[in-house]
């Protein structure tokens, strides 16, 4: 039987593993404050519009590090967020996060958006978009492409231009189906999967680049909250 993606179920995986390290903060950078909310909330406040804009059923899926699920109960308590979404404990690195997230879907038919919790200015468009590229091409990667010029480092310590007209910044939402995924996810970690989509590309499946956003930045230095 063949699967219209188009009309099949939608899951989103939000990772929020992150420390507060970069941040040079005690806190997680997922829980400090964008005007009088934490980022965390405001990135899935995001997907939950979208949800009602589009009429979808949507299911989310937080993944926090054990050590901080506390941490969240208390925040959407104190600013009365209490968003219908299921929690799941993460792991160590975030592919065992995102597995971790995968597992607690039971289904192989549908398509998932894995996207990072501290990208909290992910628009209802590129949403949309991710999930019908991924409809038809199984793959949808937000990408942008590089201003500054680009050099490669090499072993020797030299260094070589690399044409910035052929590289692309990744970001999230990355989505995919999801029987591709749970065979991705099902290989061992490796050191060099950064992503899902180098996760992906490893068990032999091709990614579809779509266009990101250079708003939908990634907070993770103190530069990043400046006004």
């Amino acid at each position: 039987m063949t699967i219209d993606y188009r009309l099949s179920a939608k899951f989103v995986i939000i990772v929020a593993g992150g420390s507060g390290s970069r941040m040079k903060s005690d806190v997680p950078k997922q829980f400090l404050p964008i005007g009088d909310k934490p980022i965390l909330q405001h990135t899935l406040e995001r997907f939950l519009a979208y949800q009602e804009e589009s009429h979808a059923s949507l299911h989310i899926i937080l993944v926090l590090p054990a050590r901080d699920i506390d941490t969240w109960t208390a925040l959407c308590e104190k600013h009365d967020f209490y968003p219908p979404i299921q929690t799941v404990t993460g792991g160590t690195t975030r592919f065992q996060s995102v597995r971790n997230g995968l597992q607690a879907i039971k289904t192989a038919e549908g398509l998932v958006a894995v996207h990072d919790g501290v990208r909290p200015f992910i628009t209802t468009d590129l949403i949309e978009r991710g999930f019908a590229i991924a409809a038809e091409t199984g793959t949808a990667v937000a990408a942008v492409a590089a201003k500054d010029s680009v050099r490669e480092v090499l072993p020797d310590g030299s260094s070589r231009a690399l044409d910035r007209n052929r590289l692309r910044l990744i970001q999230t939402p990355q989505t995919f189906r999801l029987d591709w995924m749970h065979h991705a996810f099902a290989q061992p970690e490796q050191p060099h999967y950064t992503d899902c989509a180098s996760v992906l590309e490893a068990s032999g499946y091709p990614i579809t680049l779509i266009e990101g956003s250079y708003e939908n930045i990634k907070i993770t230095t103190p530069e990043d909250l400046k006004p």
